[in-house]
């Protein structure tokens, strides 16, 4: 048995392709999942995950794995937006799920607290959407969140261009209240930004290989449909950013990254350019506010990683063959 990971996601494409490389990796046990808003409605992201598992994987570890319905609304009691031109209406391209109940209602939040006294240091939870339910989980229990082994989070863009706005990530900007309690609260997070994850592409040649050699039929016209509004976007582009696999990587390949450790602070505007911007403090000196280096929490963060690895370890996962 794999590494034992309780994801949240928003559920979009990249979304989907970690479950899927969740699934078909043998080093990894995914043990829940927590479906929040964001790329798409939770009540949409709750009727595609179910369609996951009732129709494309089969086994009985997907059988197994929660499905839990998380946060519907962000902390900043906004009106939330979603993003169908770039996942599609259900999170999956062009594909729209068919026999699934729709419209899914029930709440079930609190089997997180059964998972984490189930599994507690062993427990990986990689955040791959906004960080509202994770923070919720914190400002109710944080005795129960500090059990576990490690927090690993995509957000946030550092001296890099932002893909919401010119300094702001999705995640961060989509719920920046929720980002700094997390931070705040925790002692290490692990951070995957888009200093890396922009970087991890995925050409449409390899689609194409993993299509032919596979077994996941919904893999290509999903990332046909991302690479396409990519490329609109940006006629340059050479593939789609696989920004949350390579966030779920990080929970066995630590040593495919580049890290530095520093306090990291998510900006609060309502409003702005600057709304959600993650700032790492990376003065000597520290905070002066703060009376000792003790109190100021430090995080880990990602500025590099070895793009081969990534390459060699997504293909013979999704392929099932070895490169």
């Amino acid at each position: 048995m794999g590494k034992k990971v309780l994801l949240f996601g928003d559920i979009g494409i990249d979304d989907i392709v970690a479950l899927i490389y969740g699934y078909l990796n043998e080093n990894i046990d995914l043990v829940g999942i927590v479906t929040d808003y964001g790329n798409i409605p939770r009540e949409k992201a709750l009727a595609t995950v179910q369609y996951l598992q009732e129709q494309i994987f089969s086994s009985s570890e997907a059988q197994r794995t929660a499905i839990i319905a998380g946060a519907k609304n962000p902390m900043t009691a906004e009106t939330v937006e979603y993003f169908p031109e770039i996942h599609g209406e259900y999170g999956l391209g062009p594909i729209i799920p068919q026999n699934i109940q729709d419209g899914i209602t029930f709440e079930n939040f609190f089997r997180i607290i059964d998972i984490i006294n189930q599994y507690g240091e062993e427990l990986y939870i990689v955040n791959i959407g906004r960080l509202t339910s994770l923070a919720t989980m914190f400002l109710l229990y944080p005795d129960t969140m500090n059990k576990i082994k490690e927090i690993i989070v995509m957000g946030g863009a550092f001296w890099v261009p932002g893909n919401v706005t010119a300094v702001s990530e999705a995640n961060f900007h989509g719920d920046p209240v929720a980002a700094e309690i997390v931070l705040t609260y925790f002692d290490k997070v692990t951070i995957i930004p888009l200093n890396v994850t922009e970087r991890a592409i995925v050409t449409p040649e390899m689609v194409d290989y993993i299509d032919r050699m596979g077994s996941i039929p919904i893999f290509k016209p999903m990332i046909d449909y991302y690479y396409n509004y990519y490329k609109k976007r940006d006629p340059n582009v050479q593939g789609s950013p696989m920004h949350d696999v390579l966030t779920l990587m990080a929970v066995n390949l630590e040593n495919m990254f580049t890290f530095e450790t520093y306090p990291v602070h998510v900006v609060q505007a309502t409003k702005g350019t600057e709304r959600g911007q993650s700032i790492a403090d990376i003065r000597s000196f520290g905070n002066l506010a703060k009376e000792t280096e003790k109190e100021i929490k430090k995080h880990r963060i990602a500025f590099d990683f070895d793009y081969k690895l990534f390459f060699t370890n997504f293909m013979t996962t999704m392929t099932g063959q070895r490169f």
